[in-house]
């Protein structure tokens, strides 16, 4: 299969392959100065050491050629620099294990026109990736290539969709001219490796310095080379990674268009819309085993989980399912994304994924489609699933033996902390990204309203509207005080050039003023037309009350908050080294800070509600904190246990502060919901 490859591929390309000469040269031009530093130094010390041999003239000879070597060898240890991609989390398979994947991986590497993997593993995650260790030897010797598979991908994908993302991978590799992207990468690593990866080069400078007094003059001359040599580098960096991120991009276009090829369009666009919600799932799954950590639970199969909680969610959101899995749609993914600002983002080595999908559309390639579960494609999923998890479940160090909990039990629990942690779908997400309005004035209400119309889908978009907006903002002004380095953008469909940003400013604004005047028109009559019912139902004064605390604990909120950011900085300097002195000195000005801390704490931690998902031990060191005094510093060394107390009551304040506001918030939204039912209720009977 041969795919002709876009002008724009073949213009970045180019661009990507001008920048290597470019860089090349540069690096010829460093590596000719250090060869000529390092033979003027060498020559030097000889000089010094012929002139008088002596001691002296021998520790000077000796270091001003040790200066030499160190920056010729600062250019050159990229050439013995291998990079090996960390192995542990994944676990390999074989064909014998899997023939029927290894089947359909031998159609994909006929039907791309490349190698088949070295070897196939499988990984934890929602992804599928092909890597290879590389070093500067890699640009010119063959290399054989590695599949990993994620669990959670296959997972959550037909076999049709794990062939198209499979073809993906391998359409990286399909053509002879996408190695020019190998040769770009690493290029990348050279550079990153001379500027970055340091660490056992200035050991042996350092090293090299303690030998005298004298050395060490010379080591500092050495750095002094190095830095001007590393300025140089990072420059040289960012110009070959923009184009070559810039290639990327395409190379991510071409690799679709394999894929296409292969599997089809629709199977690839419906797993890409899928891959999202996936993978949000698998994180939900590992955030709730999190919280269980404290009570020694584990999951058995992480994966059936993983497809209960997707499901789960795309029924909370109401999305339609096909194929027994959730059939996300281009306009869902992005609903809550209302930005009018487009800038091309020159260092993103990924296409949008409406970019991509676009472009899937546009080809429109049809292929006899196999919707079966790409979990049947293994001989026994199930078995693989608990192994996986098992292994993955194997690195946490419980306190106790563990217990894997019951799928039953972990469906029920899943769903109760779900209903606990968000707010009801009656509000249709409205109140999901901002707060009620504490500044409206109970009114009569003009005219009859429905609860529909109060939270519409229009009004709900206000809310996302306006919170794009107020993001294109803060950009808009980046871009005009130069903080973004480009040429033009996109803004609500028109071109704008980088110095007439500050013209724009302020339509975006009135944009936002009048958007934030139909939010509070629109809340004024929420606020009015809940009052009204409360006053139905005796229950003003509490629909009042609850309104009046919610909007008390907002306004306090911040000034809440910077307790805590004050007592970060207050104890920064445990993370530096510090005099003995000022350590004491630091610990005494922390004591009027943790006075509060000590104060705010021992009030959140008598609320019931705060603390019902808190373990044990931690309220039990919360109590022991707040009663006791502790000693910090002792004899010029840190109390470690008191140390450890103090930073547990610090990190716990933003827990609660944040806890508390969205109890008081969901208590609000609770007392609406109960008013609009027994209206509801009211009406019918």
């Amino acid at each position: 299969m041969y795919i002709q490859v876009s002008q724009d591929f073949q213009k970045k390309t180019k661009a990507a392959v001008l920048s290597i000469a470019i860089f090349v040269f540069v690096y010829i031009l460093l590596f000719l100065f250090t060869i000529a530093l390092a033979l003027g130094c060498i020559a030097g010390g000889i000089a010094i050491i012929a002139a008088k041999p002596m001691f002296i003239t021998l520790i000077l000879g000796a270091g001003l050629a040790g200066t030499g070597l160190f920056v010729f060898f600062f250019i050159i240890k990229f050439l013995f620099k291998k990079h090996i991609n960390d192995r542990s989390d994944l676990t390999e398979i074989r064909r014998n294990d899997e023939p029927e994947l290894f089947r359909m991986i031998d159609e994909i590497v006929q039907e791309a026109g490349t190698n088949a993997p070295k070897k196939v593993y499988l990984s934890y995650d929602v992804n599928a990736s092909v890597f290879y260790d590389s070093s500067f030897w890699s640009m010119f010797l063959p290399i054989q290539k590695n599949l990993t598979i994620g669990m959670g991908l296959i997972n959550t994908t037909t076999k049709q969709e794990l062939k198209a993302i499979l073809s993906h991978e391998f359409g990286h590799f399909s053509q002879r001219s996408m190695k020019v992207g190998s040769y770009v990468y690493n290029v990348n690593q050279i550079i990153f490796n001379l500027v970055n990866d340091d660490e056992s080069y200035r050991n042996s400078v350092e090293k090299f310095a303690s030998v005298s007094g004298y050395f060490s003059i010379f080591a500092a001359l050495a750095f002094f080379f190095t830095g001007k040599i590393k300025w140089v580098l990072v420059k040289m960096y960012n110009f070959v990674n923009i184009r070559h991120m810039a290639l990327s991009r395409e190379m991510e276009f071409h690799a679709d268009e394999v894929a296409a090829n292969i599997a089809g369009s629709l199977a690839l666009e419906e797993s890409l819309l899928r891959l999202e919600l996936a993978d949000n799932s698998y994180q939900n799954v590992l955030s709730f085993y999190d919280k269980r950590y404290s009570k020694n639970e584990s999951s058995k199969n992480i994966y059936r989980e993983q497809f209960f909680v997707m499901n789960f969610l795309a029924e909370q959101s109401e999305v339609e399912s096909k194929n027994g899995l959730p059939n996300i749609q281009l306009s869902e993914s992005g609903l809550f994304n209302k930005s009018k600002l487009n800038i091309e983002n020159q260092w993103a080595s990924h296409p949008s994924q409406q970019e991509r999908i676009t472009k899937l559309r546009a080809l429109n390639i049809v292929k006899e489609q196999d919707n079966l579960p790409a979990k049947n494609i293994f001989k026994n999923f199930q078995k693989t699933e608990e192994q996986i998890t098992s292994k993955l479940f194997s690195g946490v160090q419980y306190q106790k033996q563990k217990t894997d909990l019951e799928f039953e039990e972990f469906q029920s629990e899943f769903e109760k902390q779900y209903q606990k942690d968000s707010f009801d779908k009656i509000f249709n997400a409205y109140y999901d990204n901002k707060n009620p309005d504490f500044t409206v004035k109970e009114s009569e209400l003009t005219n009859e309203i429905s609860f529909d119309e109060l939270f519409s889908k229009e009004k709900v978009e206000w809310v996302y509207t306006l919170i794009a907006l107020e993001n294109d903002l803060k950009t808009v002004e980046a871009i005009s005080q130069k903080e973004y380095n480009i040429k033009t953008f996109d803004y609500d469909g028109k071109k704008y050039k980088q110095a007439e940003a500050k013209n724009l400013i302020p339509t975006v604004q009135k944009a936002i003023e009048e958007t934030k005047e139909k939010i509070h028109q629109n809340d004024a009559i929420i606020y009015n037309y809940f009052a009204k019912k409360a006053e139905e139902q005796q229950k003003k004064t509490d629909f009042i009350q609850l309104y009046k605390s919610f909007g008390e604990y907002d306004a306090e909120y911040d000034n809440q908050y910077k307790l805590y950011i004050d007592l970060m900085n207050a104890t920064a300097f445990l993370n530096t080294k510090t005099p003995f002195e000022q350590i004491r000195k630091n610990f005494s000005d922390l004591k009027p800070l943790e006075e509060k801390l000590k104060y705010q704490i021992t009030v959140f931690y008598q609320n019931e509600m705060l603390v019902k998902e808190m373990n044990e031990e931690d309220i039990k060191d919360l109590k022991f904190y707040t009663e006791k005094e502790h000693l910090y510093f002792n004899n010029n060394e840190y109390m470690e246990r008191n140390l450890q107390l103090l930073m547990k009551a610090i990190n716990y304040l933003p827990y609660f502060l944040h806890r508390k506001y969205f109890y008081k918030k969901k208590e609000l939204l609770k007392l609406m919901k109960e008013l609009e039912e027994q209206h509801s209720m009211a009406k019918i009977s």
